[in-house]
């Protein structure tokens, strides 16, 4: 049994997130580190099931001797800078970002705040399922401690990446928060920046997270920006490691636009490393194509923010992410922040002298379209007889295709990317009855 997805591990609590799942993750988890300092820090989101998890943690952790620094609620990037910050042997975030409340989810991190290589991982659970764990006595047990004040920390260290010559007097932004972990430290950031902030969801109730909020419903948010005649809205999800930006039209920015400004800003003031972006193989071609104009080159990774880090670190990147909004800006963040990327949205829309909607639509998308099919197994697609040709079909008539499992669902993704919408869509069909035929 495999117990890490793309990020960590999740599932609906209560029933795979178990105290029991929880407890000897922690140990298997602290029996993998190197152990320097004894230390690990613990963040959660808004869910009411974070108490039970966060809990259970500490048990574990504390049981094989470490001491556990709890943080309470806070974004997952957070968590990955306060674990480096605070000097701990690793970090653990609960949460299961964009899902719905009844699920969760359990992050890790190393003492440099980075997400884990997948040889630490599958470390993790060969110690998770030999189930030996060597439990402490008498004066060796752990202790945990929490800690309600490291928010200015985090705070000193997000408002540090935002250029000291801009200015957000008289910029009116609206924020939502998904009732989050970021419902505090979102609102008092830009606030403190100078900005006239209209935030809403920022009232979680441990069930309302991400419920009709947040990044995955950034059309409430566009209500929000027209009704308050906004400049800009910024939508994150529930650990706040992904940004949803909305114009003053109440237009959601597309991913792909948005990676695209926000490299084009740094190419222009010399700041993107090699002069060179990572990206996923989601990412629109027409992205790759505008930035080639000015000489900007493209690397694209598996789906993942972690994988696009990975990408990162290989070329000696400081800039990369998805279209689904985790943006990574390697010199102020080990992973996604929404913040970060709110910070550098509005410092690049301001620097530009234009509207929202002008300065985040500097190239037209390919038409791409894509589907999802339920599978009732996971074979290599390179196994499956005909998938071979009928890809190749799709790439001899000019168009792009992504063909690959879920990470987390039983699920196919099909994607087709071309110049004409119709021909795409009829390519797509044919993927669906092929793929259906051979794995439902």
């Amino acid at each position: 049994m495999k117990l890490f997805g793309t990020d960590g591990v999740r599932g609906k609590a209560g029933e795979f997130i178990t105290p029991f799942l929880a407890m000897k993750l922690a140990m298997a988890f602290g029996e993998s580190l190197p152990k320097k300092t004894g230390k690990i820090l613990v963040g959660k989101d808004t869910r009411r099931s974070g108490y039970m998890i966060e809990n259970a943690l500490v048990s574990g952790l504390t049981a094989i001797g470490y001491n556990v620094i709890q943080i309470g609620p806070m974004p997952t990037p957070a968590v990955a800078f306060l674990t480096e910050d605070m000097r701990c042997d690793g970090g653990i975030m609960i949460s299961a970002s964009h899902n719905p409340y009844y699920d969760n989810g359990i992050k890790f991190f190393d003492s440099e705040g980075n997400k884990l290589s997948r040889n630490l991982e599958e470390k993790i659970e060969k110690r998770y399922f030999e189930n030996n764990f060597e439990l402490k006595t008498e004066k060796e047990i752990g202790k945990s401690k929490r800690i309600d004040d490291v928010i200015g920390r985090y705070i000193v260290h997000i408002k540090s990446s935002f250029p000291k010559h801009v200015n957000l007097n008289g910029m009116r932004i609206v924020l939502d928060t998904a009732n989050g972990a970021a419902y505090k430290v979102a609102p008092t950031i830009f606030a403190e920046l100078g900005a006239d902030v209209i935030t809403i969801n920022d009232k979680p109730d441990g069930f309302n997270i991400n419920q009709n909020a947040g990044a995955m419903y950034p059309e409430f948010l566009a209500q929000k920006v027209i009704e308050y005649r906004a400049d800009i809205g910024f939508a994150l999800d529930g650990d706040a490691d992904r940004l949803v930006v909305v114009d003053e039209k109440g237009n959601i920015v597309d991913g792909d636009k948005l990676l695209g400004a926000l490299a084009y800003y740094l190419y222009k003031n010399n700041k993107l490393k090699n002069n060179a972006i990572a990206v996923t193989v989601m990412s629109n071609g027409a992205l790759e194509d505008f930035l080639k104009k000015y000489g900007i080159e493209v690397f694209r990774s598996a789906v993942g923010d972690k994988y696009v880090l990975e990408i990162m670190k290989e070329k000696d990147l400081n800039f990369g992410g998805e279209q689904s909004g985790h943006i990574i800006f390697s010199d102020y963040a080990k992973t996604g922040d929404g913040l970060v990327s709110a910070l550098q949205a509005v410092a690049y829309l301001i620097e530009s002298g234009k509207t929202a909607s002008e300065a985040f639509d500097l190239f037209k998308l390919y038409p791409q379209v894509q589907s999802n099919i339920a599978v009732s197994s996971k074979p290599p697609l390179d196994k499956i007889e005909g998938a071979e040709k009928i890809l190749k079909d799709v790439e001899n008539a000019g168009y792009r295709h992504l063909v690959r499992y879920s990470g987390t669902e039983n699920k196919l993704r099909l994607l087709i990317e071309g110049e004409n919408e119709k021909k795409a869509k009829e390519l797509l069909n044919n993927l669906i009855e092929f793929f259906k035929s051979k794995l439902s």
